[in-house]
C-alpha cells in the first residue's frame, strides 16, 4: 500500500482511537438489551455486509479461488477468536483487569512484528511499549475488583494473542489482497460464525428491539466495525504495525473517559497518571531514531 501523509495518518489515528474507545461503553449499553454472542455477531455481520456492498464494484480484485484461505484465516483470528474469547472472558474476569490484560497486545505486537515482519526493535521502543502497558494497567486499576478465575485470565491472554497474531497476519498479506475485500469478508465470515453460535447457545427472544438498541447496534456496525477496521487496515499498510499498535494504548483511556461522562462511572486520578505513561510510550515508540523510522511519510 502507498504511504500516507502525516496529516492523513493523524486524522485516521484520531478517528480509530475515538471509535474503538467509545466501543467499550457502547457495548456495555448494548448488552443491556441483547445477549453477548448475538450482539457481537449481529454488529459484526452488519458491518461486513455494509463493506461488501462497497466492495462489489471492485469484484475483479476479489480473486476468491486464490485468496479465500486469507479471508478465512483473517476472520478466525480477528473476529471469531478475538470477539469470542473476549465475550466469554468477561464472564469470568472483572472488566478492568480483562481490559488491562488484553492491552498487552501492543507489546506482543511489537515483539511479533520484530520476529515475523522484520520491523526494527531497540531498547527505547521496547521500553515505550512496556510503559504503554503500564499506563493501561493504571487506568484499568479501579476496575480490578471481584473474583478473577484462572480461566478468565487465560481467555484475556488468548484475546490479546489473537489480536496480535491477527494484526501481524493482516500486515503480511496486505499486498496480496484488496483491502476492502479482506475487511468486508473478514467481518462477514466472522459475523456469520458468531451469530450462528449465538443462535445455538442463546435465545433471539432475549433481544429488546427498541430504539436505543437499534441505534447503538447501527452506530457500532457502521463506525466501529466497518469504518474502524478499514481504517486500521489502511494504517497497517502504510506504516509499521508496532507503531500503529502503540496508539491503541489510548483506547482504554477514551473508553474510561466516555464511561465517566455518559455512564456516570467513577472518575479516578489514575486516568491522568495512566495518560502520562501512555503519551510517553507513544513518543518513545514513534520518535525517529537511527534504528527506527517514523510511522508516516512526511
Amino acid at each position: 500500500m502507498n504511504q500516507l501523509s502525516k496529516h492523513k495518518t493523524i486524522l485516521l489515528l484520531v478517528f480509530l482511537v475515538i471509535m474503538w474507545g467509545v466501543n467499550w461503553p457502547l457495548t456495555k449499553i448494548g448488552l443491556r438489551y441483547a445477549p453477548p454472542l448475538l450482539f457481537a455477531g449481529l454488529r459484526t455481520l452488519i458491518g461486513g455486509i455494509i463493506l461488501l456492498l462497497l466492495a462489489l464494484p471492485r469484484y475483479k480484485s476479489l480473486r476468491l479461488k486464490e485468496t479465500w484461505p486469507i479471508y478465512v484465516m483473517s476472520a478466525l483470528l480477528n473476529i471469531v477468536l478475538y470477539y469470542g474469547l473476549m465475550t466469554f472472558g468477561l464472564l469470568y474476569t472483572p472488566a478492568g483487569l480483562f481490559s488491562a490484560i488484553v492491552f498487552l497486545q501492543p507489546v506482543l505486537l511489537g515483539v511479533f512484528s520484530w520476529i515475523w515482519l522484520g520491523e526494527s526493535m531497540y531498547a527505547r521502543k521496547m521500553i515505550g511499549l512496556l510503559l504503554g502497558f503500564v499506563g493501561v494497567s493504571i487506568i484499568c486499576a479501579f476496575g480490578i475488583i471481584g473474583h478473577a478465575s484462572g480461566l478468565g485470565i487465560a481467555l484475556a491472554i488468548g484475546t490479546a494473542l489473537s489480536w496480535a497474531f491477527g494484526t501481524v497476519y493482516m500486515k503480511r498479506i496486505s499486498d496480496r489482497v484488496d483491502s476492502l475485500w479482506v475487511i468486508s469478508l473478514q467481518q462477514t465470515i466472522g459475523g456469520l460464525l458468531l451469530t450462528g453460535s449465538g443462535a445455538v447457545i442463546e435465545n433471539w427472544t432475549e433481544i429488546s428491539w427498541n430504539l436505543t438498541f437499534i441505534s447503538n447496534l447501527l452506530f457500532i456496525s457502521i463506525f466501529v466495525i466497518a469504518l474502524g477496521w478499514l481504517t486500521y487496515f489502511v494504517l497497517l499498510g502504510s506504516g509499521e504495525a508496532s507503531k500503529v499498535g502503540a496508539f491503541t494504548f489510548l483506547i482504554p483511556l477514551i473508553s474510561n473517559v466516555v464511561s465517566v461522562v455518559f455512564l456516570h462511572e467513577e472518575f479516578t486520578w489514575n486516568l491522568v497518571v495512566g495518560l502520562v505513561f501512555i503519551l510517553f510510550s507513544i513518543y518513545l515508540v514513534n520518535v525517529k531514531s537511527r534504528q527506527g523510522s517514523s510511522l508516516a511519510a512526511g
